[in-house]
Formats: C-alpha cells, structure tokens, sequence
C-alpha cells in the first residue's frame, strides 16, 4: 500500500458533546489524530467531504461520496461513516469498480473513553490492505459484506442480517 485514502462523512466517531447543551456537533475528523497518535508505519491523506450525523446523509451525499472515491488514483480507500446508514452507504459504493473500500466508524465518539474507535479503525485498516476488490464494512472486530450485515440498534452492535 503505496499511501491509504481515507475519506471522512462525520458520524459519531467525529461527534463533539457539549454537556450543558445535552447536544453534540461534528467536529474535526478524528483518525487523523488517531492514525499518527499511534504511529503507523504507512502514509495516509484524509479528505473531509462531509461532517454529518448519517441519519442526515442524503442520496445527493452519497453519489458525492461515490464520485470522490471513484476520482482517486487509490484502489484502496477507507471510509468514517456514521453507523446508521452506513450499510446504505456501503450499497451505493458497491457500483465503483476496481477499488476495495471499506467503512468504518464508532458505536462512541472518539474522543471518549472507552470508545470502539481505535478499534474499528485497527480492524478497518488491516482489512483495506488484504481484501479484493469489493465494498466492506469493519465494525465490532469483524468485517461484513453490507449485503448481509445490518446494524442492531437495540443491541447496539452489527449482525448478520436476516435472509
């Protein structure tokens, strides 16, 4: 791997709590910081299009998303997301060919401790280095086909989706 693409959407992996407001915003992409913070051994570039809660991810944003990626010289290219529409996302990315891309992003905000951040993005990173080819998701220490994962909400995990 010559230089990882990383392009960021926001999500909760990015988000920022302010405790008197009981709100959040999303702020500056986080694995960036994360990346070097744990001094990997490879190049990367992060290319920040969008800083949204994926609840709020539109089909506009998406094909931006699949335009951005498409243009890259990079085959391989790893994408924060958040976890609500991320399998959507990952659907739509599925019609970029040549490239193996896979997204990854937080159950907890970065910043937080205790959050599966780091994790994911570990996860993630080795994933985007050895898989073909394809569209994948890296979440909970695994890595998922979007055609047969879902997000369990209530469990607050991702599972194989029901046939």
């Amino acid at each position: 791997m010559d230089r990882l693409c990383i392009v960021t959407t926001g999500g909760t992996i990015d988000k920022i709590y302010f405790d008197d407001k009981s709100d959040y915003q999303i702020g500056e992409p986080q694995i960036g910081r994360i990346l070097n913070e744990l001094g990997v051994a490879f190049s990367f570039s992060v290319i920040p299009i969008l800083r949204k809660d994926s609840l709020h991810i539109s089909d506009a944003d998406r094909e931006l998303l699949r335009a951005t990626i498409a243009a890259q010289e990079a085959e391989r290219v790893l994408v924060t997301h958040g976890t609500d529409t991320m399998v959507a996302t990952a659907k739509v990315l599925a019609t970029i060919p040549g490239k193996t891309i896979v997204l990854t992003g937080a159950l907890n905000p970065a910043r937080f401790r205790g959050s599966d951040a780091e994790f994911n993005i570990g996860c993630a990173v080795g994933a985007v280095q050895c898989l073909p080819a394809g569209v994948y998701i890296a979440m909970n220490g695994r890595i998922w086909d979007p055609a047969r994962v879902r997000k369990n909400v209530a469990a607050n995990r991702f599972e194989a989706a029901a046939d």
